[in-house]
């Protein structure tokens, strides 16, 4: 057979692979890709107006996004909006969980001999998710490019972009979303990050039958609700982000308010209460993945830091200590003002460890030109009890 004829009969055997391929079986290929790429699971939703984007508004207008002026982009009002053209939403997630304990764990360390521990929220402990799923999301990209043998157009997103990738996951079928807003899968739990696809392959089924998401399995449960310290779930499903752990810590740039100051506790990047004490996390099985354990820069931990070593950090080390991790998005000053608030919170007495160097370290903050770690160091000094003397002979 001649070179041209070997071409077109490469090119028939192409086209009758294709055209005997359901759109059935394309999604479960792209699932099967999905799985080869290293994610745990994987859903594909069509590119349609989610009926929870449209009560985004209303979220909105009650002012609970704060400072959060990025979630009021337009084109998060559906996958169409963020591109016109793409017929398919896949979703991916990855399971991050660790086999430490949770935040809430009594017999948690609270001491060392440095002093008190703070708390940086399970995701951030180990590398930047974006980068792990981005990094997945492009291999998937790439084999299905292989696979399809057809031009299409592929946008992925791991938080970087117009998509509320929790709400395209329930339409993808891989859970719930609980009422402190989280997606839950029934094996996996909530320790889960999501990245989508955006893409005008022809993957999803037709939209009526796709946007019948799997069963709300909360029940009459609320321990979310009641456990959140800053009573940031304000009503089944409704989250105020004004009042959540996670954006005091990291979002807001500002001071942060009095009335909330005492009930972050120790918590010094983000929070994991409501997701600690979920039932459905009790269970959840521990990745094997080495990218989200703990780091141990300088041999400190990230699970349960001393507060006395995040307070004492200047910004260049917090940008080698942080490099290529989820924490440097707080950046160094609201980092050390979280250590201020959580160092306030943690009970120091002057003849406990640390409490010398500490209340050093805080007066020069306090008396630094920068107004917000001056205010939260001072804050701090006046919980700790501290006055000049306290510290002679320490």
């Amino acid at each position: 057979m001649s070179p041209l004829g070997t071409r077109i009969l490469a090119f028939r055997t192409l086209l009758r692979q294709y055209r005997f391929m359901t759109r059935s079986e394309r999604a479960a290929r792209t699932v099967e890709l999905a799985r080869t790429a290293g994610f745990d699971l994987c859903g594909i939703a069509p590119a349609a107006e989610f009926p929870e984007l449209v009560r985004l508004e209303e979220w909105l207008d009650r002012g609970h996004a704060g400072e959060m002026k990025y979630l009021r982009d337009e084109r998060r009002r559906s996958p169409a909006q963020a591109m016109p053209e793409a017929r398919s939403v896949i979703v991916c997630a990855l399971n991050y969980n660790t086999a430490f304990p949770v935040s809430t764990d009594a017999t948690r360390p609270e001491e060392s001999a440095a002093g008190p521990r703070g708390w940086i929220s399970r995701y951030a402990w180990g590398d930047d998710y974006h980068d792990v799923l981005g990094e997945k999301l492009e291999a998937l990209i790439a084999n299905l490019r292989t696979e399809f043998h057809e031009p299409f157009e592929a946008r992925p997103y791991v938080d970087t972009g117009p998509i509320v990738e929790r709400v395209a996951a329930k339409y993808a079928g891989l859970g719930w979303l609980a009422k402190n807003t989280c997606l839950i899968n029934e094996e996996l739990g909530s320790w889960l990050f999501l990245g989508v696809i955006l893409t005008t392959l022809d993957l999803a089924e037709a939209v009526d039958a796709a946007l019948t998401p799997a069963p709300d399995l909360c029940g009459n449960c609320r321990l979310c609700i009641d456990a959140c310290p800053t009573e940031a779930i304000v009503e089944p499903y409704v989250l105020d982000a004004r009042r959540c752990i996670s954006y005091l810590t990291i979002e807001l740039r500002s001071a942060i308010p009095l009335e909330f100051r005492e009930r972050i506790g120790r918590h010094v990047f983000g929070c994991d209460i409501c997701q600690d004490v979920c039932p459905w996390n009790r269970r959840a099985p521990a990745t094997p993945l080495a990218n989200f354990q703990p780091r141990q820069p300088n041999g400190h931990s990230l699970f349960s830091p001393e507060l006395s070593w995040l307070l004492s950090m200047n910004e260049e080390e917090f940008r080698e200590v942080f490099r290529c991790s989820p924490v440097k998005r707080t950046k160094w000053r609201g980092l050390v003002r979280n250590a201020c608030v959580a160092i306030g919170n943690s009970g120091l007495q002057p003849d406990q460890p640390g409490y010398a160097k500490i209340a050093a370290r805080l007066s020069e903050l306090a008396a630094t030109g920068d107004s917000i770690l001056a205010e939260h160091a001072e804050w701090a000094l006046e919980r700790i009890g501290f006055a000049p003397e306290t510290t002679s002979g320490s």
